[in-house]
């Protein structure tokens, strides 16, 4: 192994060349030769490559970059060695845009993400009607309902999530009742923390927690699994075969987090409440017999009908947009990963909003005095 060496024929006007021009026979001397390069490609008119041992991808490309991303007028080298020069010459030139730089950048910036959101908002919209086509197939051949897949799903995002909702929803209830505890005892009114506890967790925090911790759980996985399979083509080979993506991968999927999410809501809740009933007993001697006692009579039962159609609506939301972004993986593994990501910040996001909504419309139902 030649170590690159690089000489300057003043009289000729000549660069000459010669050793192993690769990251081994560069090493250490690789700024060093960069900063020659430069020089020389200001001053040299004439190259001569012919003493070059071995040139790879990274010496090429040294070449490349000094010479101004354009081979010099006069360039003496072997057939060989310019195939590489032409190979790296092919390669895309990546450009920093700092939109930071530019006047126009956070308006270019804000165009891009409404775009973004405009693809994925009609991307999702197309994946729902598409799901609801495959809802009207299999009312007509009920035989072809892929209850495997279902069921599959439901064990993995329902029962599988059970411990850690419940642990969840235990803490969120007993540090709701400890720092509402210290704001109601200074104005004289405890039992009034049933009320609180009950329409916070039941009507808001309890389909929230559940909804964040599916996207965070089950999409991400979902998003991943759908994301494999495009880039090793299974989907591909599921098509040539005839069998419907949309049917086998992604109506399992969206009805299992239908069915589970609001079952885990109801057992979310019920932590919540128990463990905020215990605080409350600890840090302000509320029997548990009243608190019990008391829940249904100031939380109304429309409470729970709104957090359990919240939990539908946000199994059915979670689940199309985990499958949306896992069918537009592209084949590599940086798309996977960012396409995950997505799914989660796109997932947890769209809860909120959703969620929001719903505080809107429902705001006279449930409340009591209303």
């Amino acid at each position: 192994m030649a170590a690159a060496t690089l000489d300057y024929d003043e009289a000729d006007a000549v660069a000459r060349l010669g050793g192993d021009w690769t990251l081994v026979g560069l090493g250490k001397s690789l700024p060093a030769r960069e900063a020659r390069l430069a020089e020389l490609s200001r001053a040299a008119p004439r190259w001569d490559l012919r003493g070059i041992g071995r040139l790879d991808s990274v010496g090429a490309l040294v070449l490349w970059r000094a010479w101004g991303r354009s081979l010099p007028s006069t360039l003496l080298i072997s057939e060989q060695h310019r195939q590489v020069l032409e190979r790296v010459s092919r390669l895309p030139r990546r450009e920093a845009r700092l939109a930071e730089r530019h006047p126009a950048g956070p308006i270019v910036a804000l165009g891009r993400f409404a775009l973004d959101a405009q693809r994925i908002f009609l991307g999702t919209i197309a994946l729902i009607g598409q799901l609801v086509l495959d809802l009207a197939w299999l009312w007509l051949h009920p035989r072809e309902l892929p209850l495997r897949e279902f069921s599959a799903t439901l064990y993995k995002s329902g029962a599988q999530a059970l411990p850690v909702i419940a642990l969840i929803g235990f803490l969120i209830g007993v540090v709701l009742s400890y720092l509402s505890s210290l704001q109601l005892k200074a104005y004289g009114a405890d039992v009034f923390i049933v009320n609180l506890l009950g329409i916070a967790i039941i009507r808001e925090l309890g389909p929230l927690l559940v909804a964040v911790l599916v996207a965070g759980r089950s999409g991400s996985a979902m998003t991943a699994q759908l994301g494999v399979m495009r880039v090793t083509e299974e989907i591909d080979a599921l098509a040539t075969m005839g069998v419907s993506r949309s049917l086998r991968l992604v109506l399992p999927k969206v009805l299992a987090l239908a069915v589970a999410t609001p079952l885990l809501v109801v057992w979310c809740s019920a932590a919540g409440i128990f463990g905020g009933m215990v605080a409350a007993y600890l840090q302000m001697g509320l029997s548990y017999a009243y608190f019990i006692d008391t829940l249904p009579k100031v939380v109304p039962l429309a409470n729970l009908w709104i957090g359990l159609a919240k939990g539908v609506s946000f199994g059915v939301l979670v689940g199309v947009i985990a499958c949306y972004f896992g069918l537009h993986v592209r084949p590599n593994t940086e798309s996977l990963s960012t396409g995950t990501t997505s799914s989660v910040v796109t997932a947890i996001t769209t809860v909120i909003v959703v969620d929001a909504i719903f505080a809107i419309f429902t705001r006279t139902l449930g409340m009591p005095g209303t």
